[in-house]
């Protein structure tokens, strides 16, 4: 027997593995720049950083995935978004110690390989990088049958920067009356999923397919809203402004995450109604009418997808300069002195 024929009535398809890799050779390509020095396909992908531009360059990475959203896209059938999904939450992770992006590698594993979802899938993970000023040289395309459900796929990535090593945000400056200034999410982002599909889904007894005037769009689509990058606008703001520290809210919300970024001591007072709350956390709080204000803002971002945190005689002209760059940008609160590092949403 033809050893690949054999492997793929073992349930591994080669021949649409290596169709999926020509599809995206274009799609990646498109996010390199000079300092790639490899194509695709290869052992290890090569990057060659622009050293010269760093006094003490320090590398900062991270991984991570889009956890049940995922669900989502297997539910309406679209896969070119969680990619990009993807891609923009491991880049806001690194962003927030002031690093950009230099390069990023997926992880896709599939119980048996589909061309088409393969590259949507891809697709939307070049967007991301492309979003996120920052190239794709590498990845792993895996099938591992019975492993997987029918249909349903994984996706992981991992994202490398470069910070010069006196620019690292640590939040160690940050210091009682400095302001904080939220910048708008799209809806979810990439957590709570968990939650809100169960709210959506078992309790209110909907499908991807329903239609909510409340939300102005079907459940599907509310949930597929795009995890924003903030990496372009951000290090714009930087030109400008005394960026002391950020949080990217994710899993735990502004009360676990904007912590991360407070030095001992400090805490915050957030403003409520100083942004305006998307419509999806207000269905989502009025399906679940026991789930109390407090762990709402403990699992969802509520709005505010990340937190700068900025001198208060600079606060205005960080919202300013941010709005003249199209992003919505609102003064949300201010730091405080608290033991606990409690953070307090009145």
């Amino acid at each position: 027997m033809n050893k690949q024929k054999a492997y793929a009535s073992a349930g591994v398809n080669i021949d649409a593995a290596d169709q999926t890799k020509n599809n995206i050779k274009k799609l990646v390509r498109g996010t390199f720049g000079p300092e790639v020095l490899t194509d695709i396909g290869g052992f290890g992908g090569l990057f060659a950083p622009a050293w010269k531009d760093y006094k003490d360059p320090v590398l900062v990475s991270s991984a991570d995935g889009v956890g049940t959203k995922l669900k989502i896209a297997f539910l309406t059938g679209i896969h070119n978004t969680v990619g990009a999904d993807l891609v923009a939450h491991c880049a806001n992770d690194i962003l927030v110690q002031g690093a950009r992006p230099l390069f990023f590698l997926d992880y896709l594993a599939m119980g048996h390989h589909d061309t088409d979802v393969a590259t949507a899938v891809i697709e939307g993970v070049a967007n991301g990088c492309k979003a996120s000023n920052c190239a794709l040289i590498g990845g792993e395309m895996a099938e591992m049958p019975d492993f997987y459900t029918q249909g349903e796929y994984d996706l992981a990535g991992t994202i490398v920067g470069m910070v010069d090593r006196e620019r690292i945000l640590t939040g160690a400056e940050i210091g009682p009356g400095d302001a904080l200034i939220g910048l708008a999410s799209e809806g979810l982002h990439t957590n709570g999923y968990s939650l809100a599909r169960k709210l959506l889904f078992e309790t209110a007894g909907w499908n991807v397919d329903t239609h909510v005037a409340d939300l102005d769009t079907t459940v599907g689509q509310a949930l597929l809203a795009p995890h924003r990058s903030y990496v372009t606008p951000t290090f714009k703001l930087m030109e400008t402004v005394t960026i002391r520290g950020m949080a990217h809210i994710t899993g735990g919300g502004l009360k676990d995450n904007l912590p991360r970024t407070l030095p001992e001591g400090m805490g915050a007072r957030i403003q409520r109604g100083s942004w305006p709350e998307l419509p999806i956390f207000n269905v989502l709080q009025n399906i679940g009418d026991d789930i109390e204000a407090d762990e709402m803002f403990q699992v969802f971002n509520m709005g505010i997808g990340m937190v700068l945190v900025v001198p208060a005689d600079q606060a205005r002209a960080a919202q300013e300069t941010l709005q003249g760059l199209g992003e919505k940008a609102y003064i949300i609160g201010e730091v405080i002195p608290d033991e606990s590092n409690e953070i307090y949403i009145a």
